[in-house]
């Protein structure tokens, strides 16, 4: 029994069989993700584009008959497009960042590819001139 250190951390990724493995995540989940971030994006410009456009138009038309609440509407409705917008970058950079990681990782792979499949040419070579093969 050693007394000068610490008992090993069980957090981490501990390897094999440990409960608390590594993150894994497939690239399929990864499209699914950017997928459906897209779809919000596209769907929530859409909606949100008409609803502002209605807003606006109700303050306009409440103001023109000199009612106060028109101005009120339109303060909702120039935050309502601030926060719309920020919803719009936030799922474009979502879609956006997954799409570029397929790609990276895509290239990633190959290179590690091309790497371990020219070690291998490179340690045939040794073997050849070493007489194991």
């Amino acid at each position: 029994m050693e007394l000068n250190q610490l008992p090993a951390d069980p957090g981490g990724s501990g390897g094999g069989d440990s409960p608390q493995g590594d993150l894994r995540v497939s690239q399929k989940d990864l499209a699914a993700v950017g997928d459906a971030a897209y779809r919000l994006h596209q769907d929530f410009t859409h909606y949100s584009t008409h609803a502002r456009t209605a807003s606006r138009t109700a303050a306009d038309g409440l103001k023109k008959q000199g009612f106060a609440l028109g101005a009120a509407l339109d303060h909702v409705a120039e935050r309502w497009a601030e926060q719309t917008q920020s919803l719009l970058d936030a799922t474009a950079h979502i879609s956006n960042h997954l799409d570029y990681t397929k790609g990276a990782h895509a290239g990633d792979e190959v290179y590690i590819a091309d790497s371990i499949s020219g070690i291998s040419t490179l340690d045939d070579g040794f073997d050849h001139r070493s007489g194991r093969n």
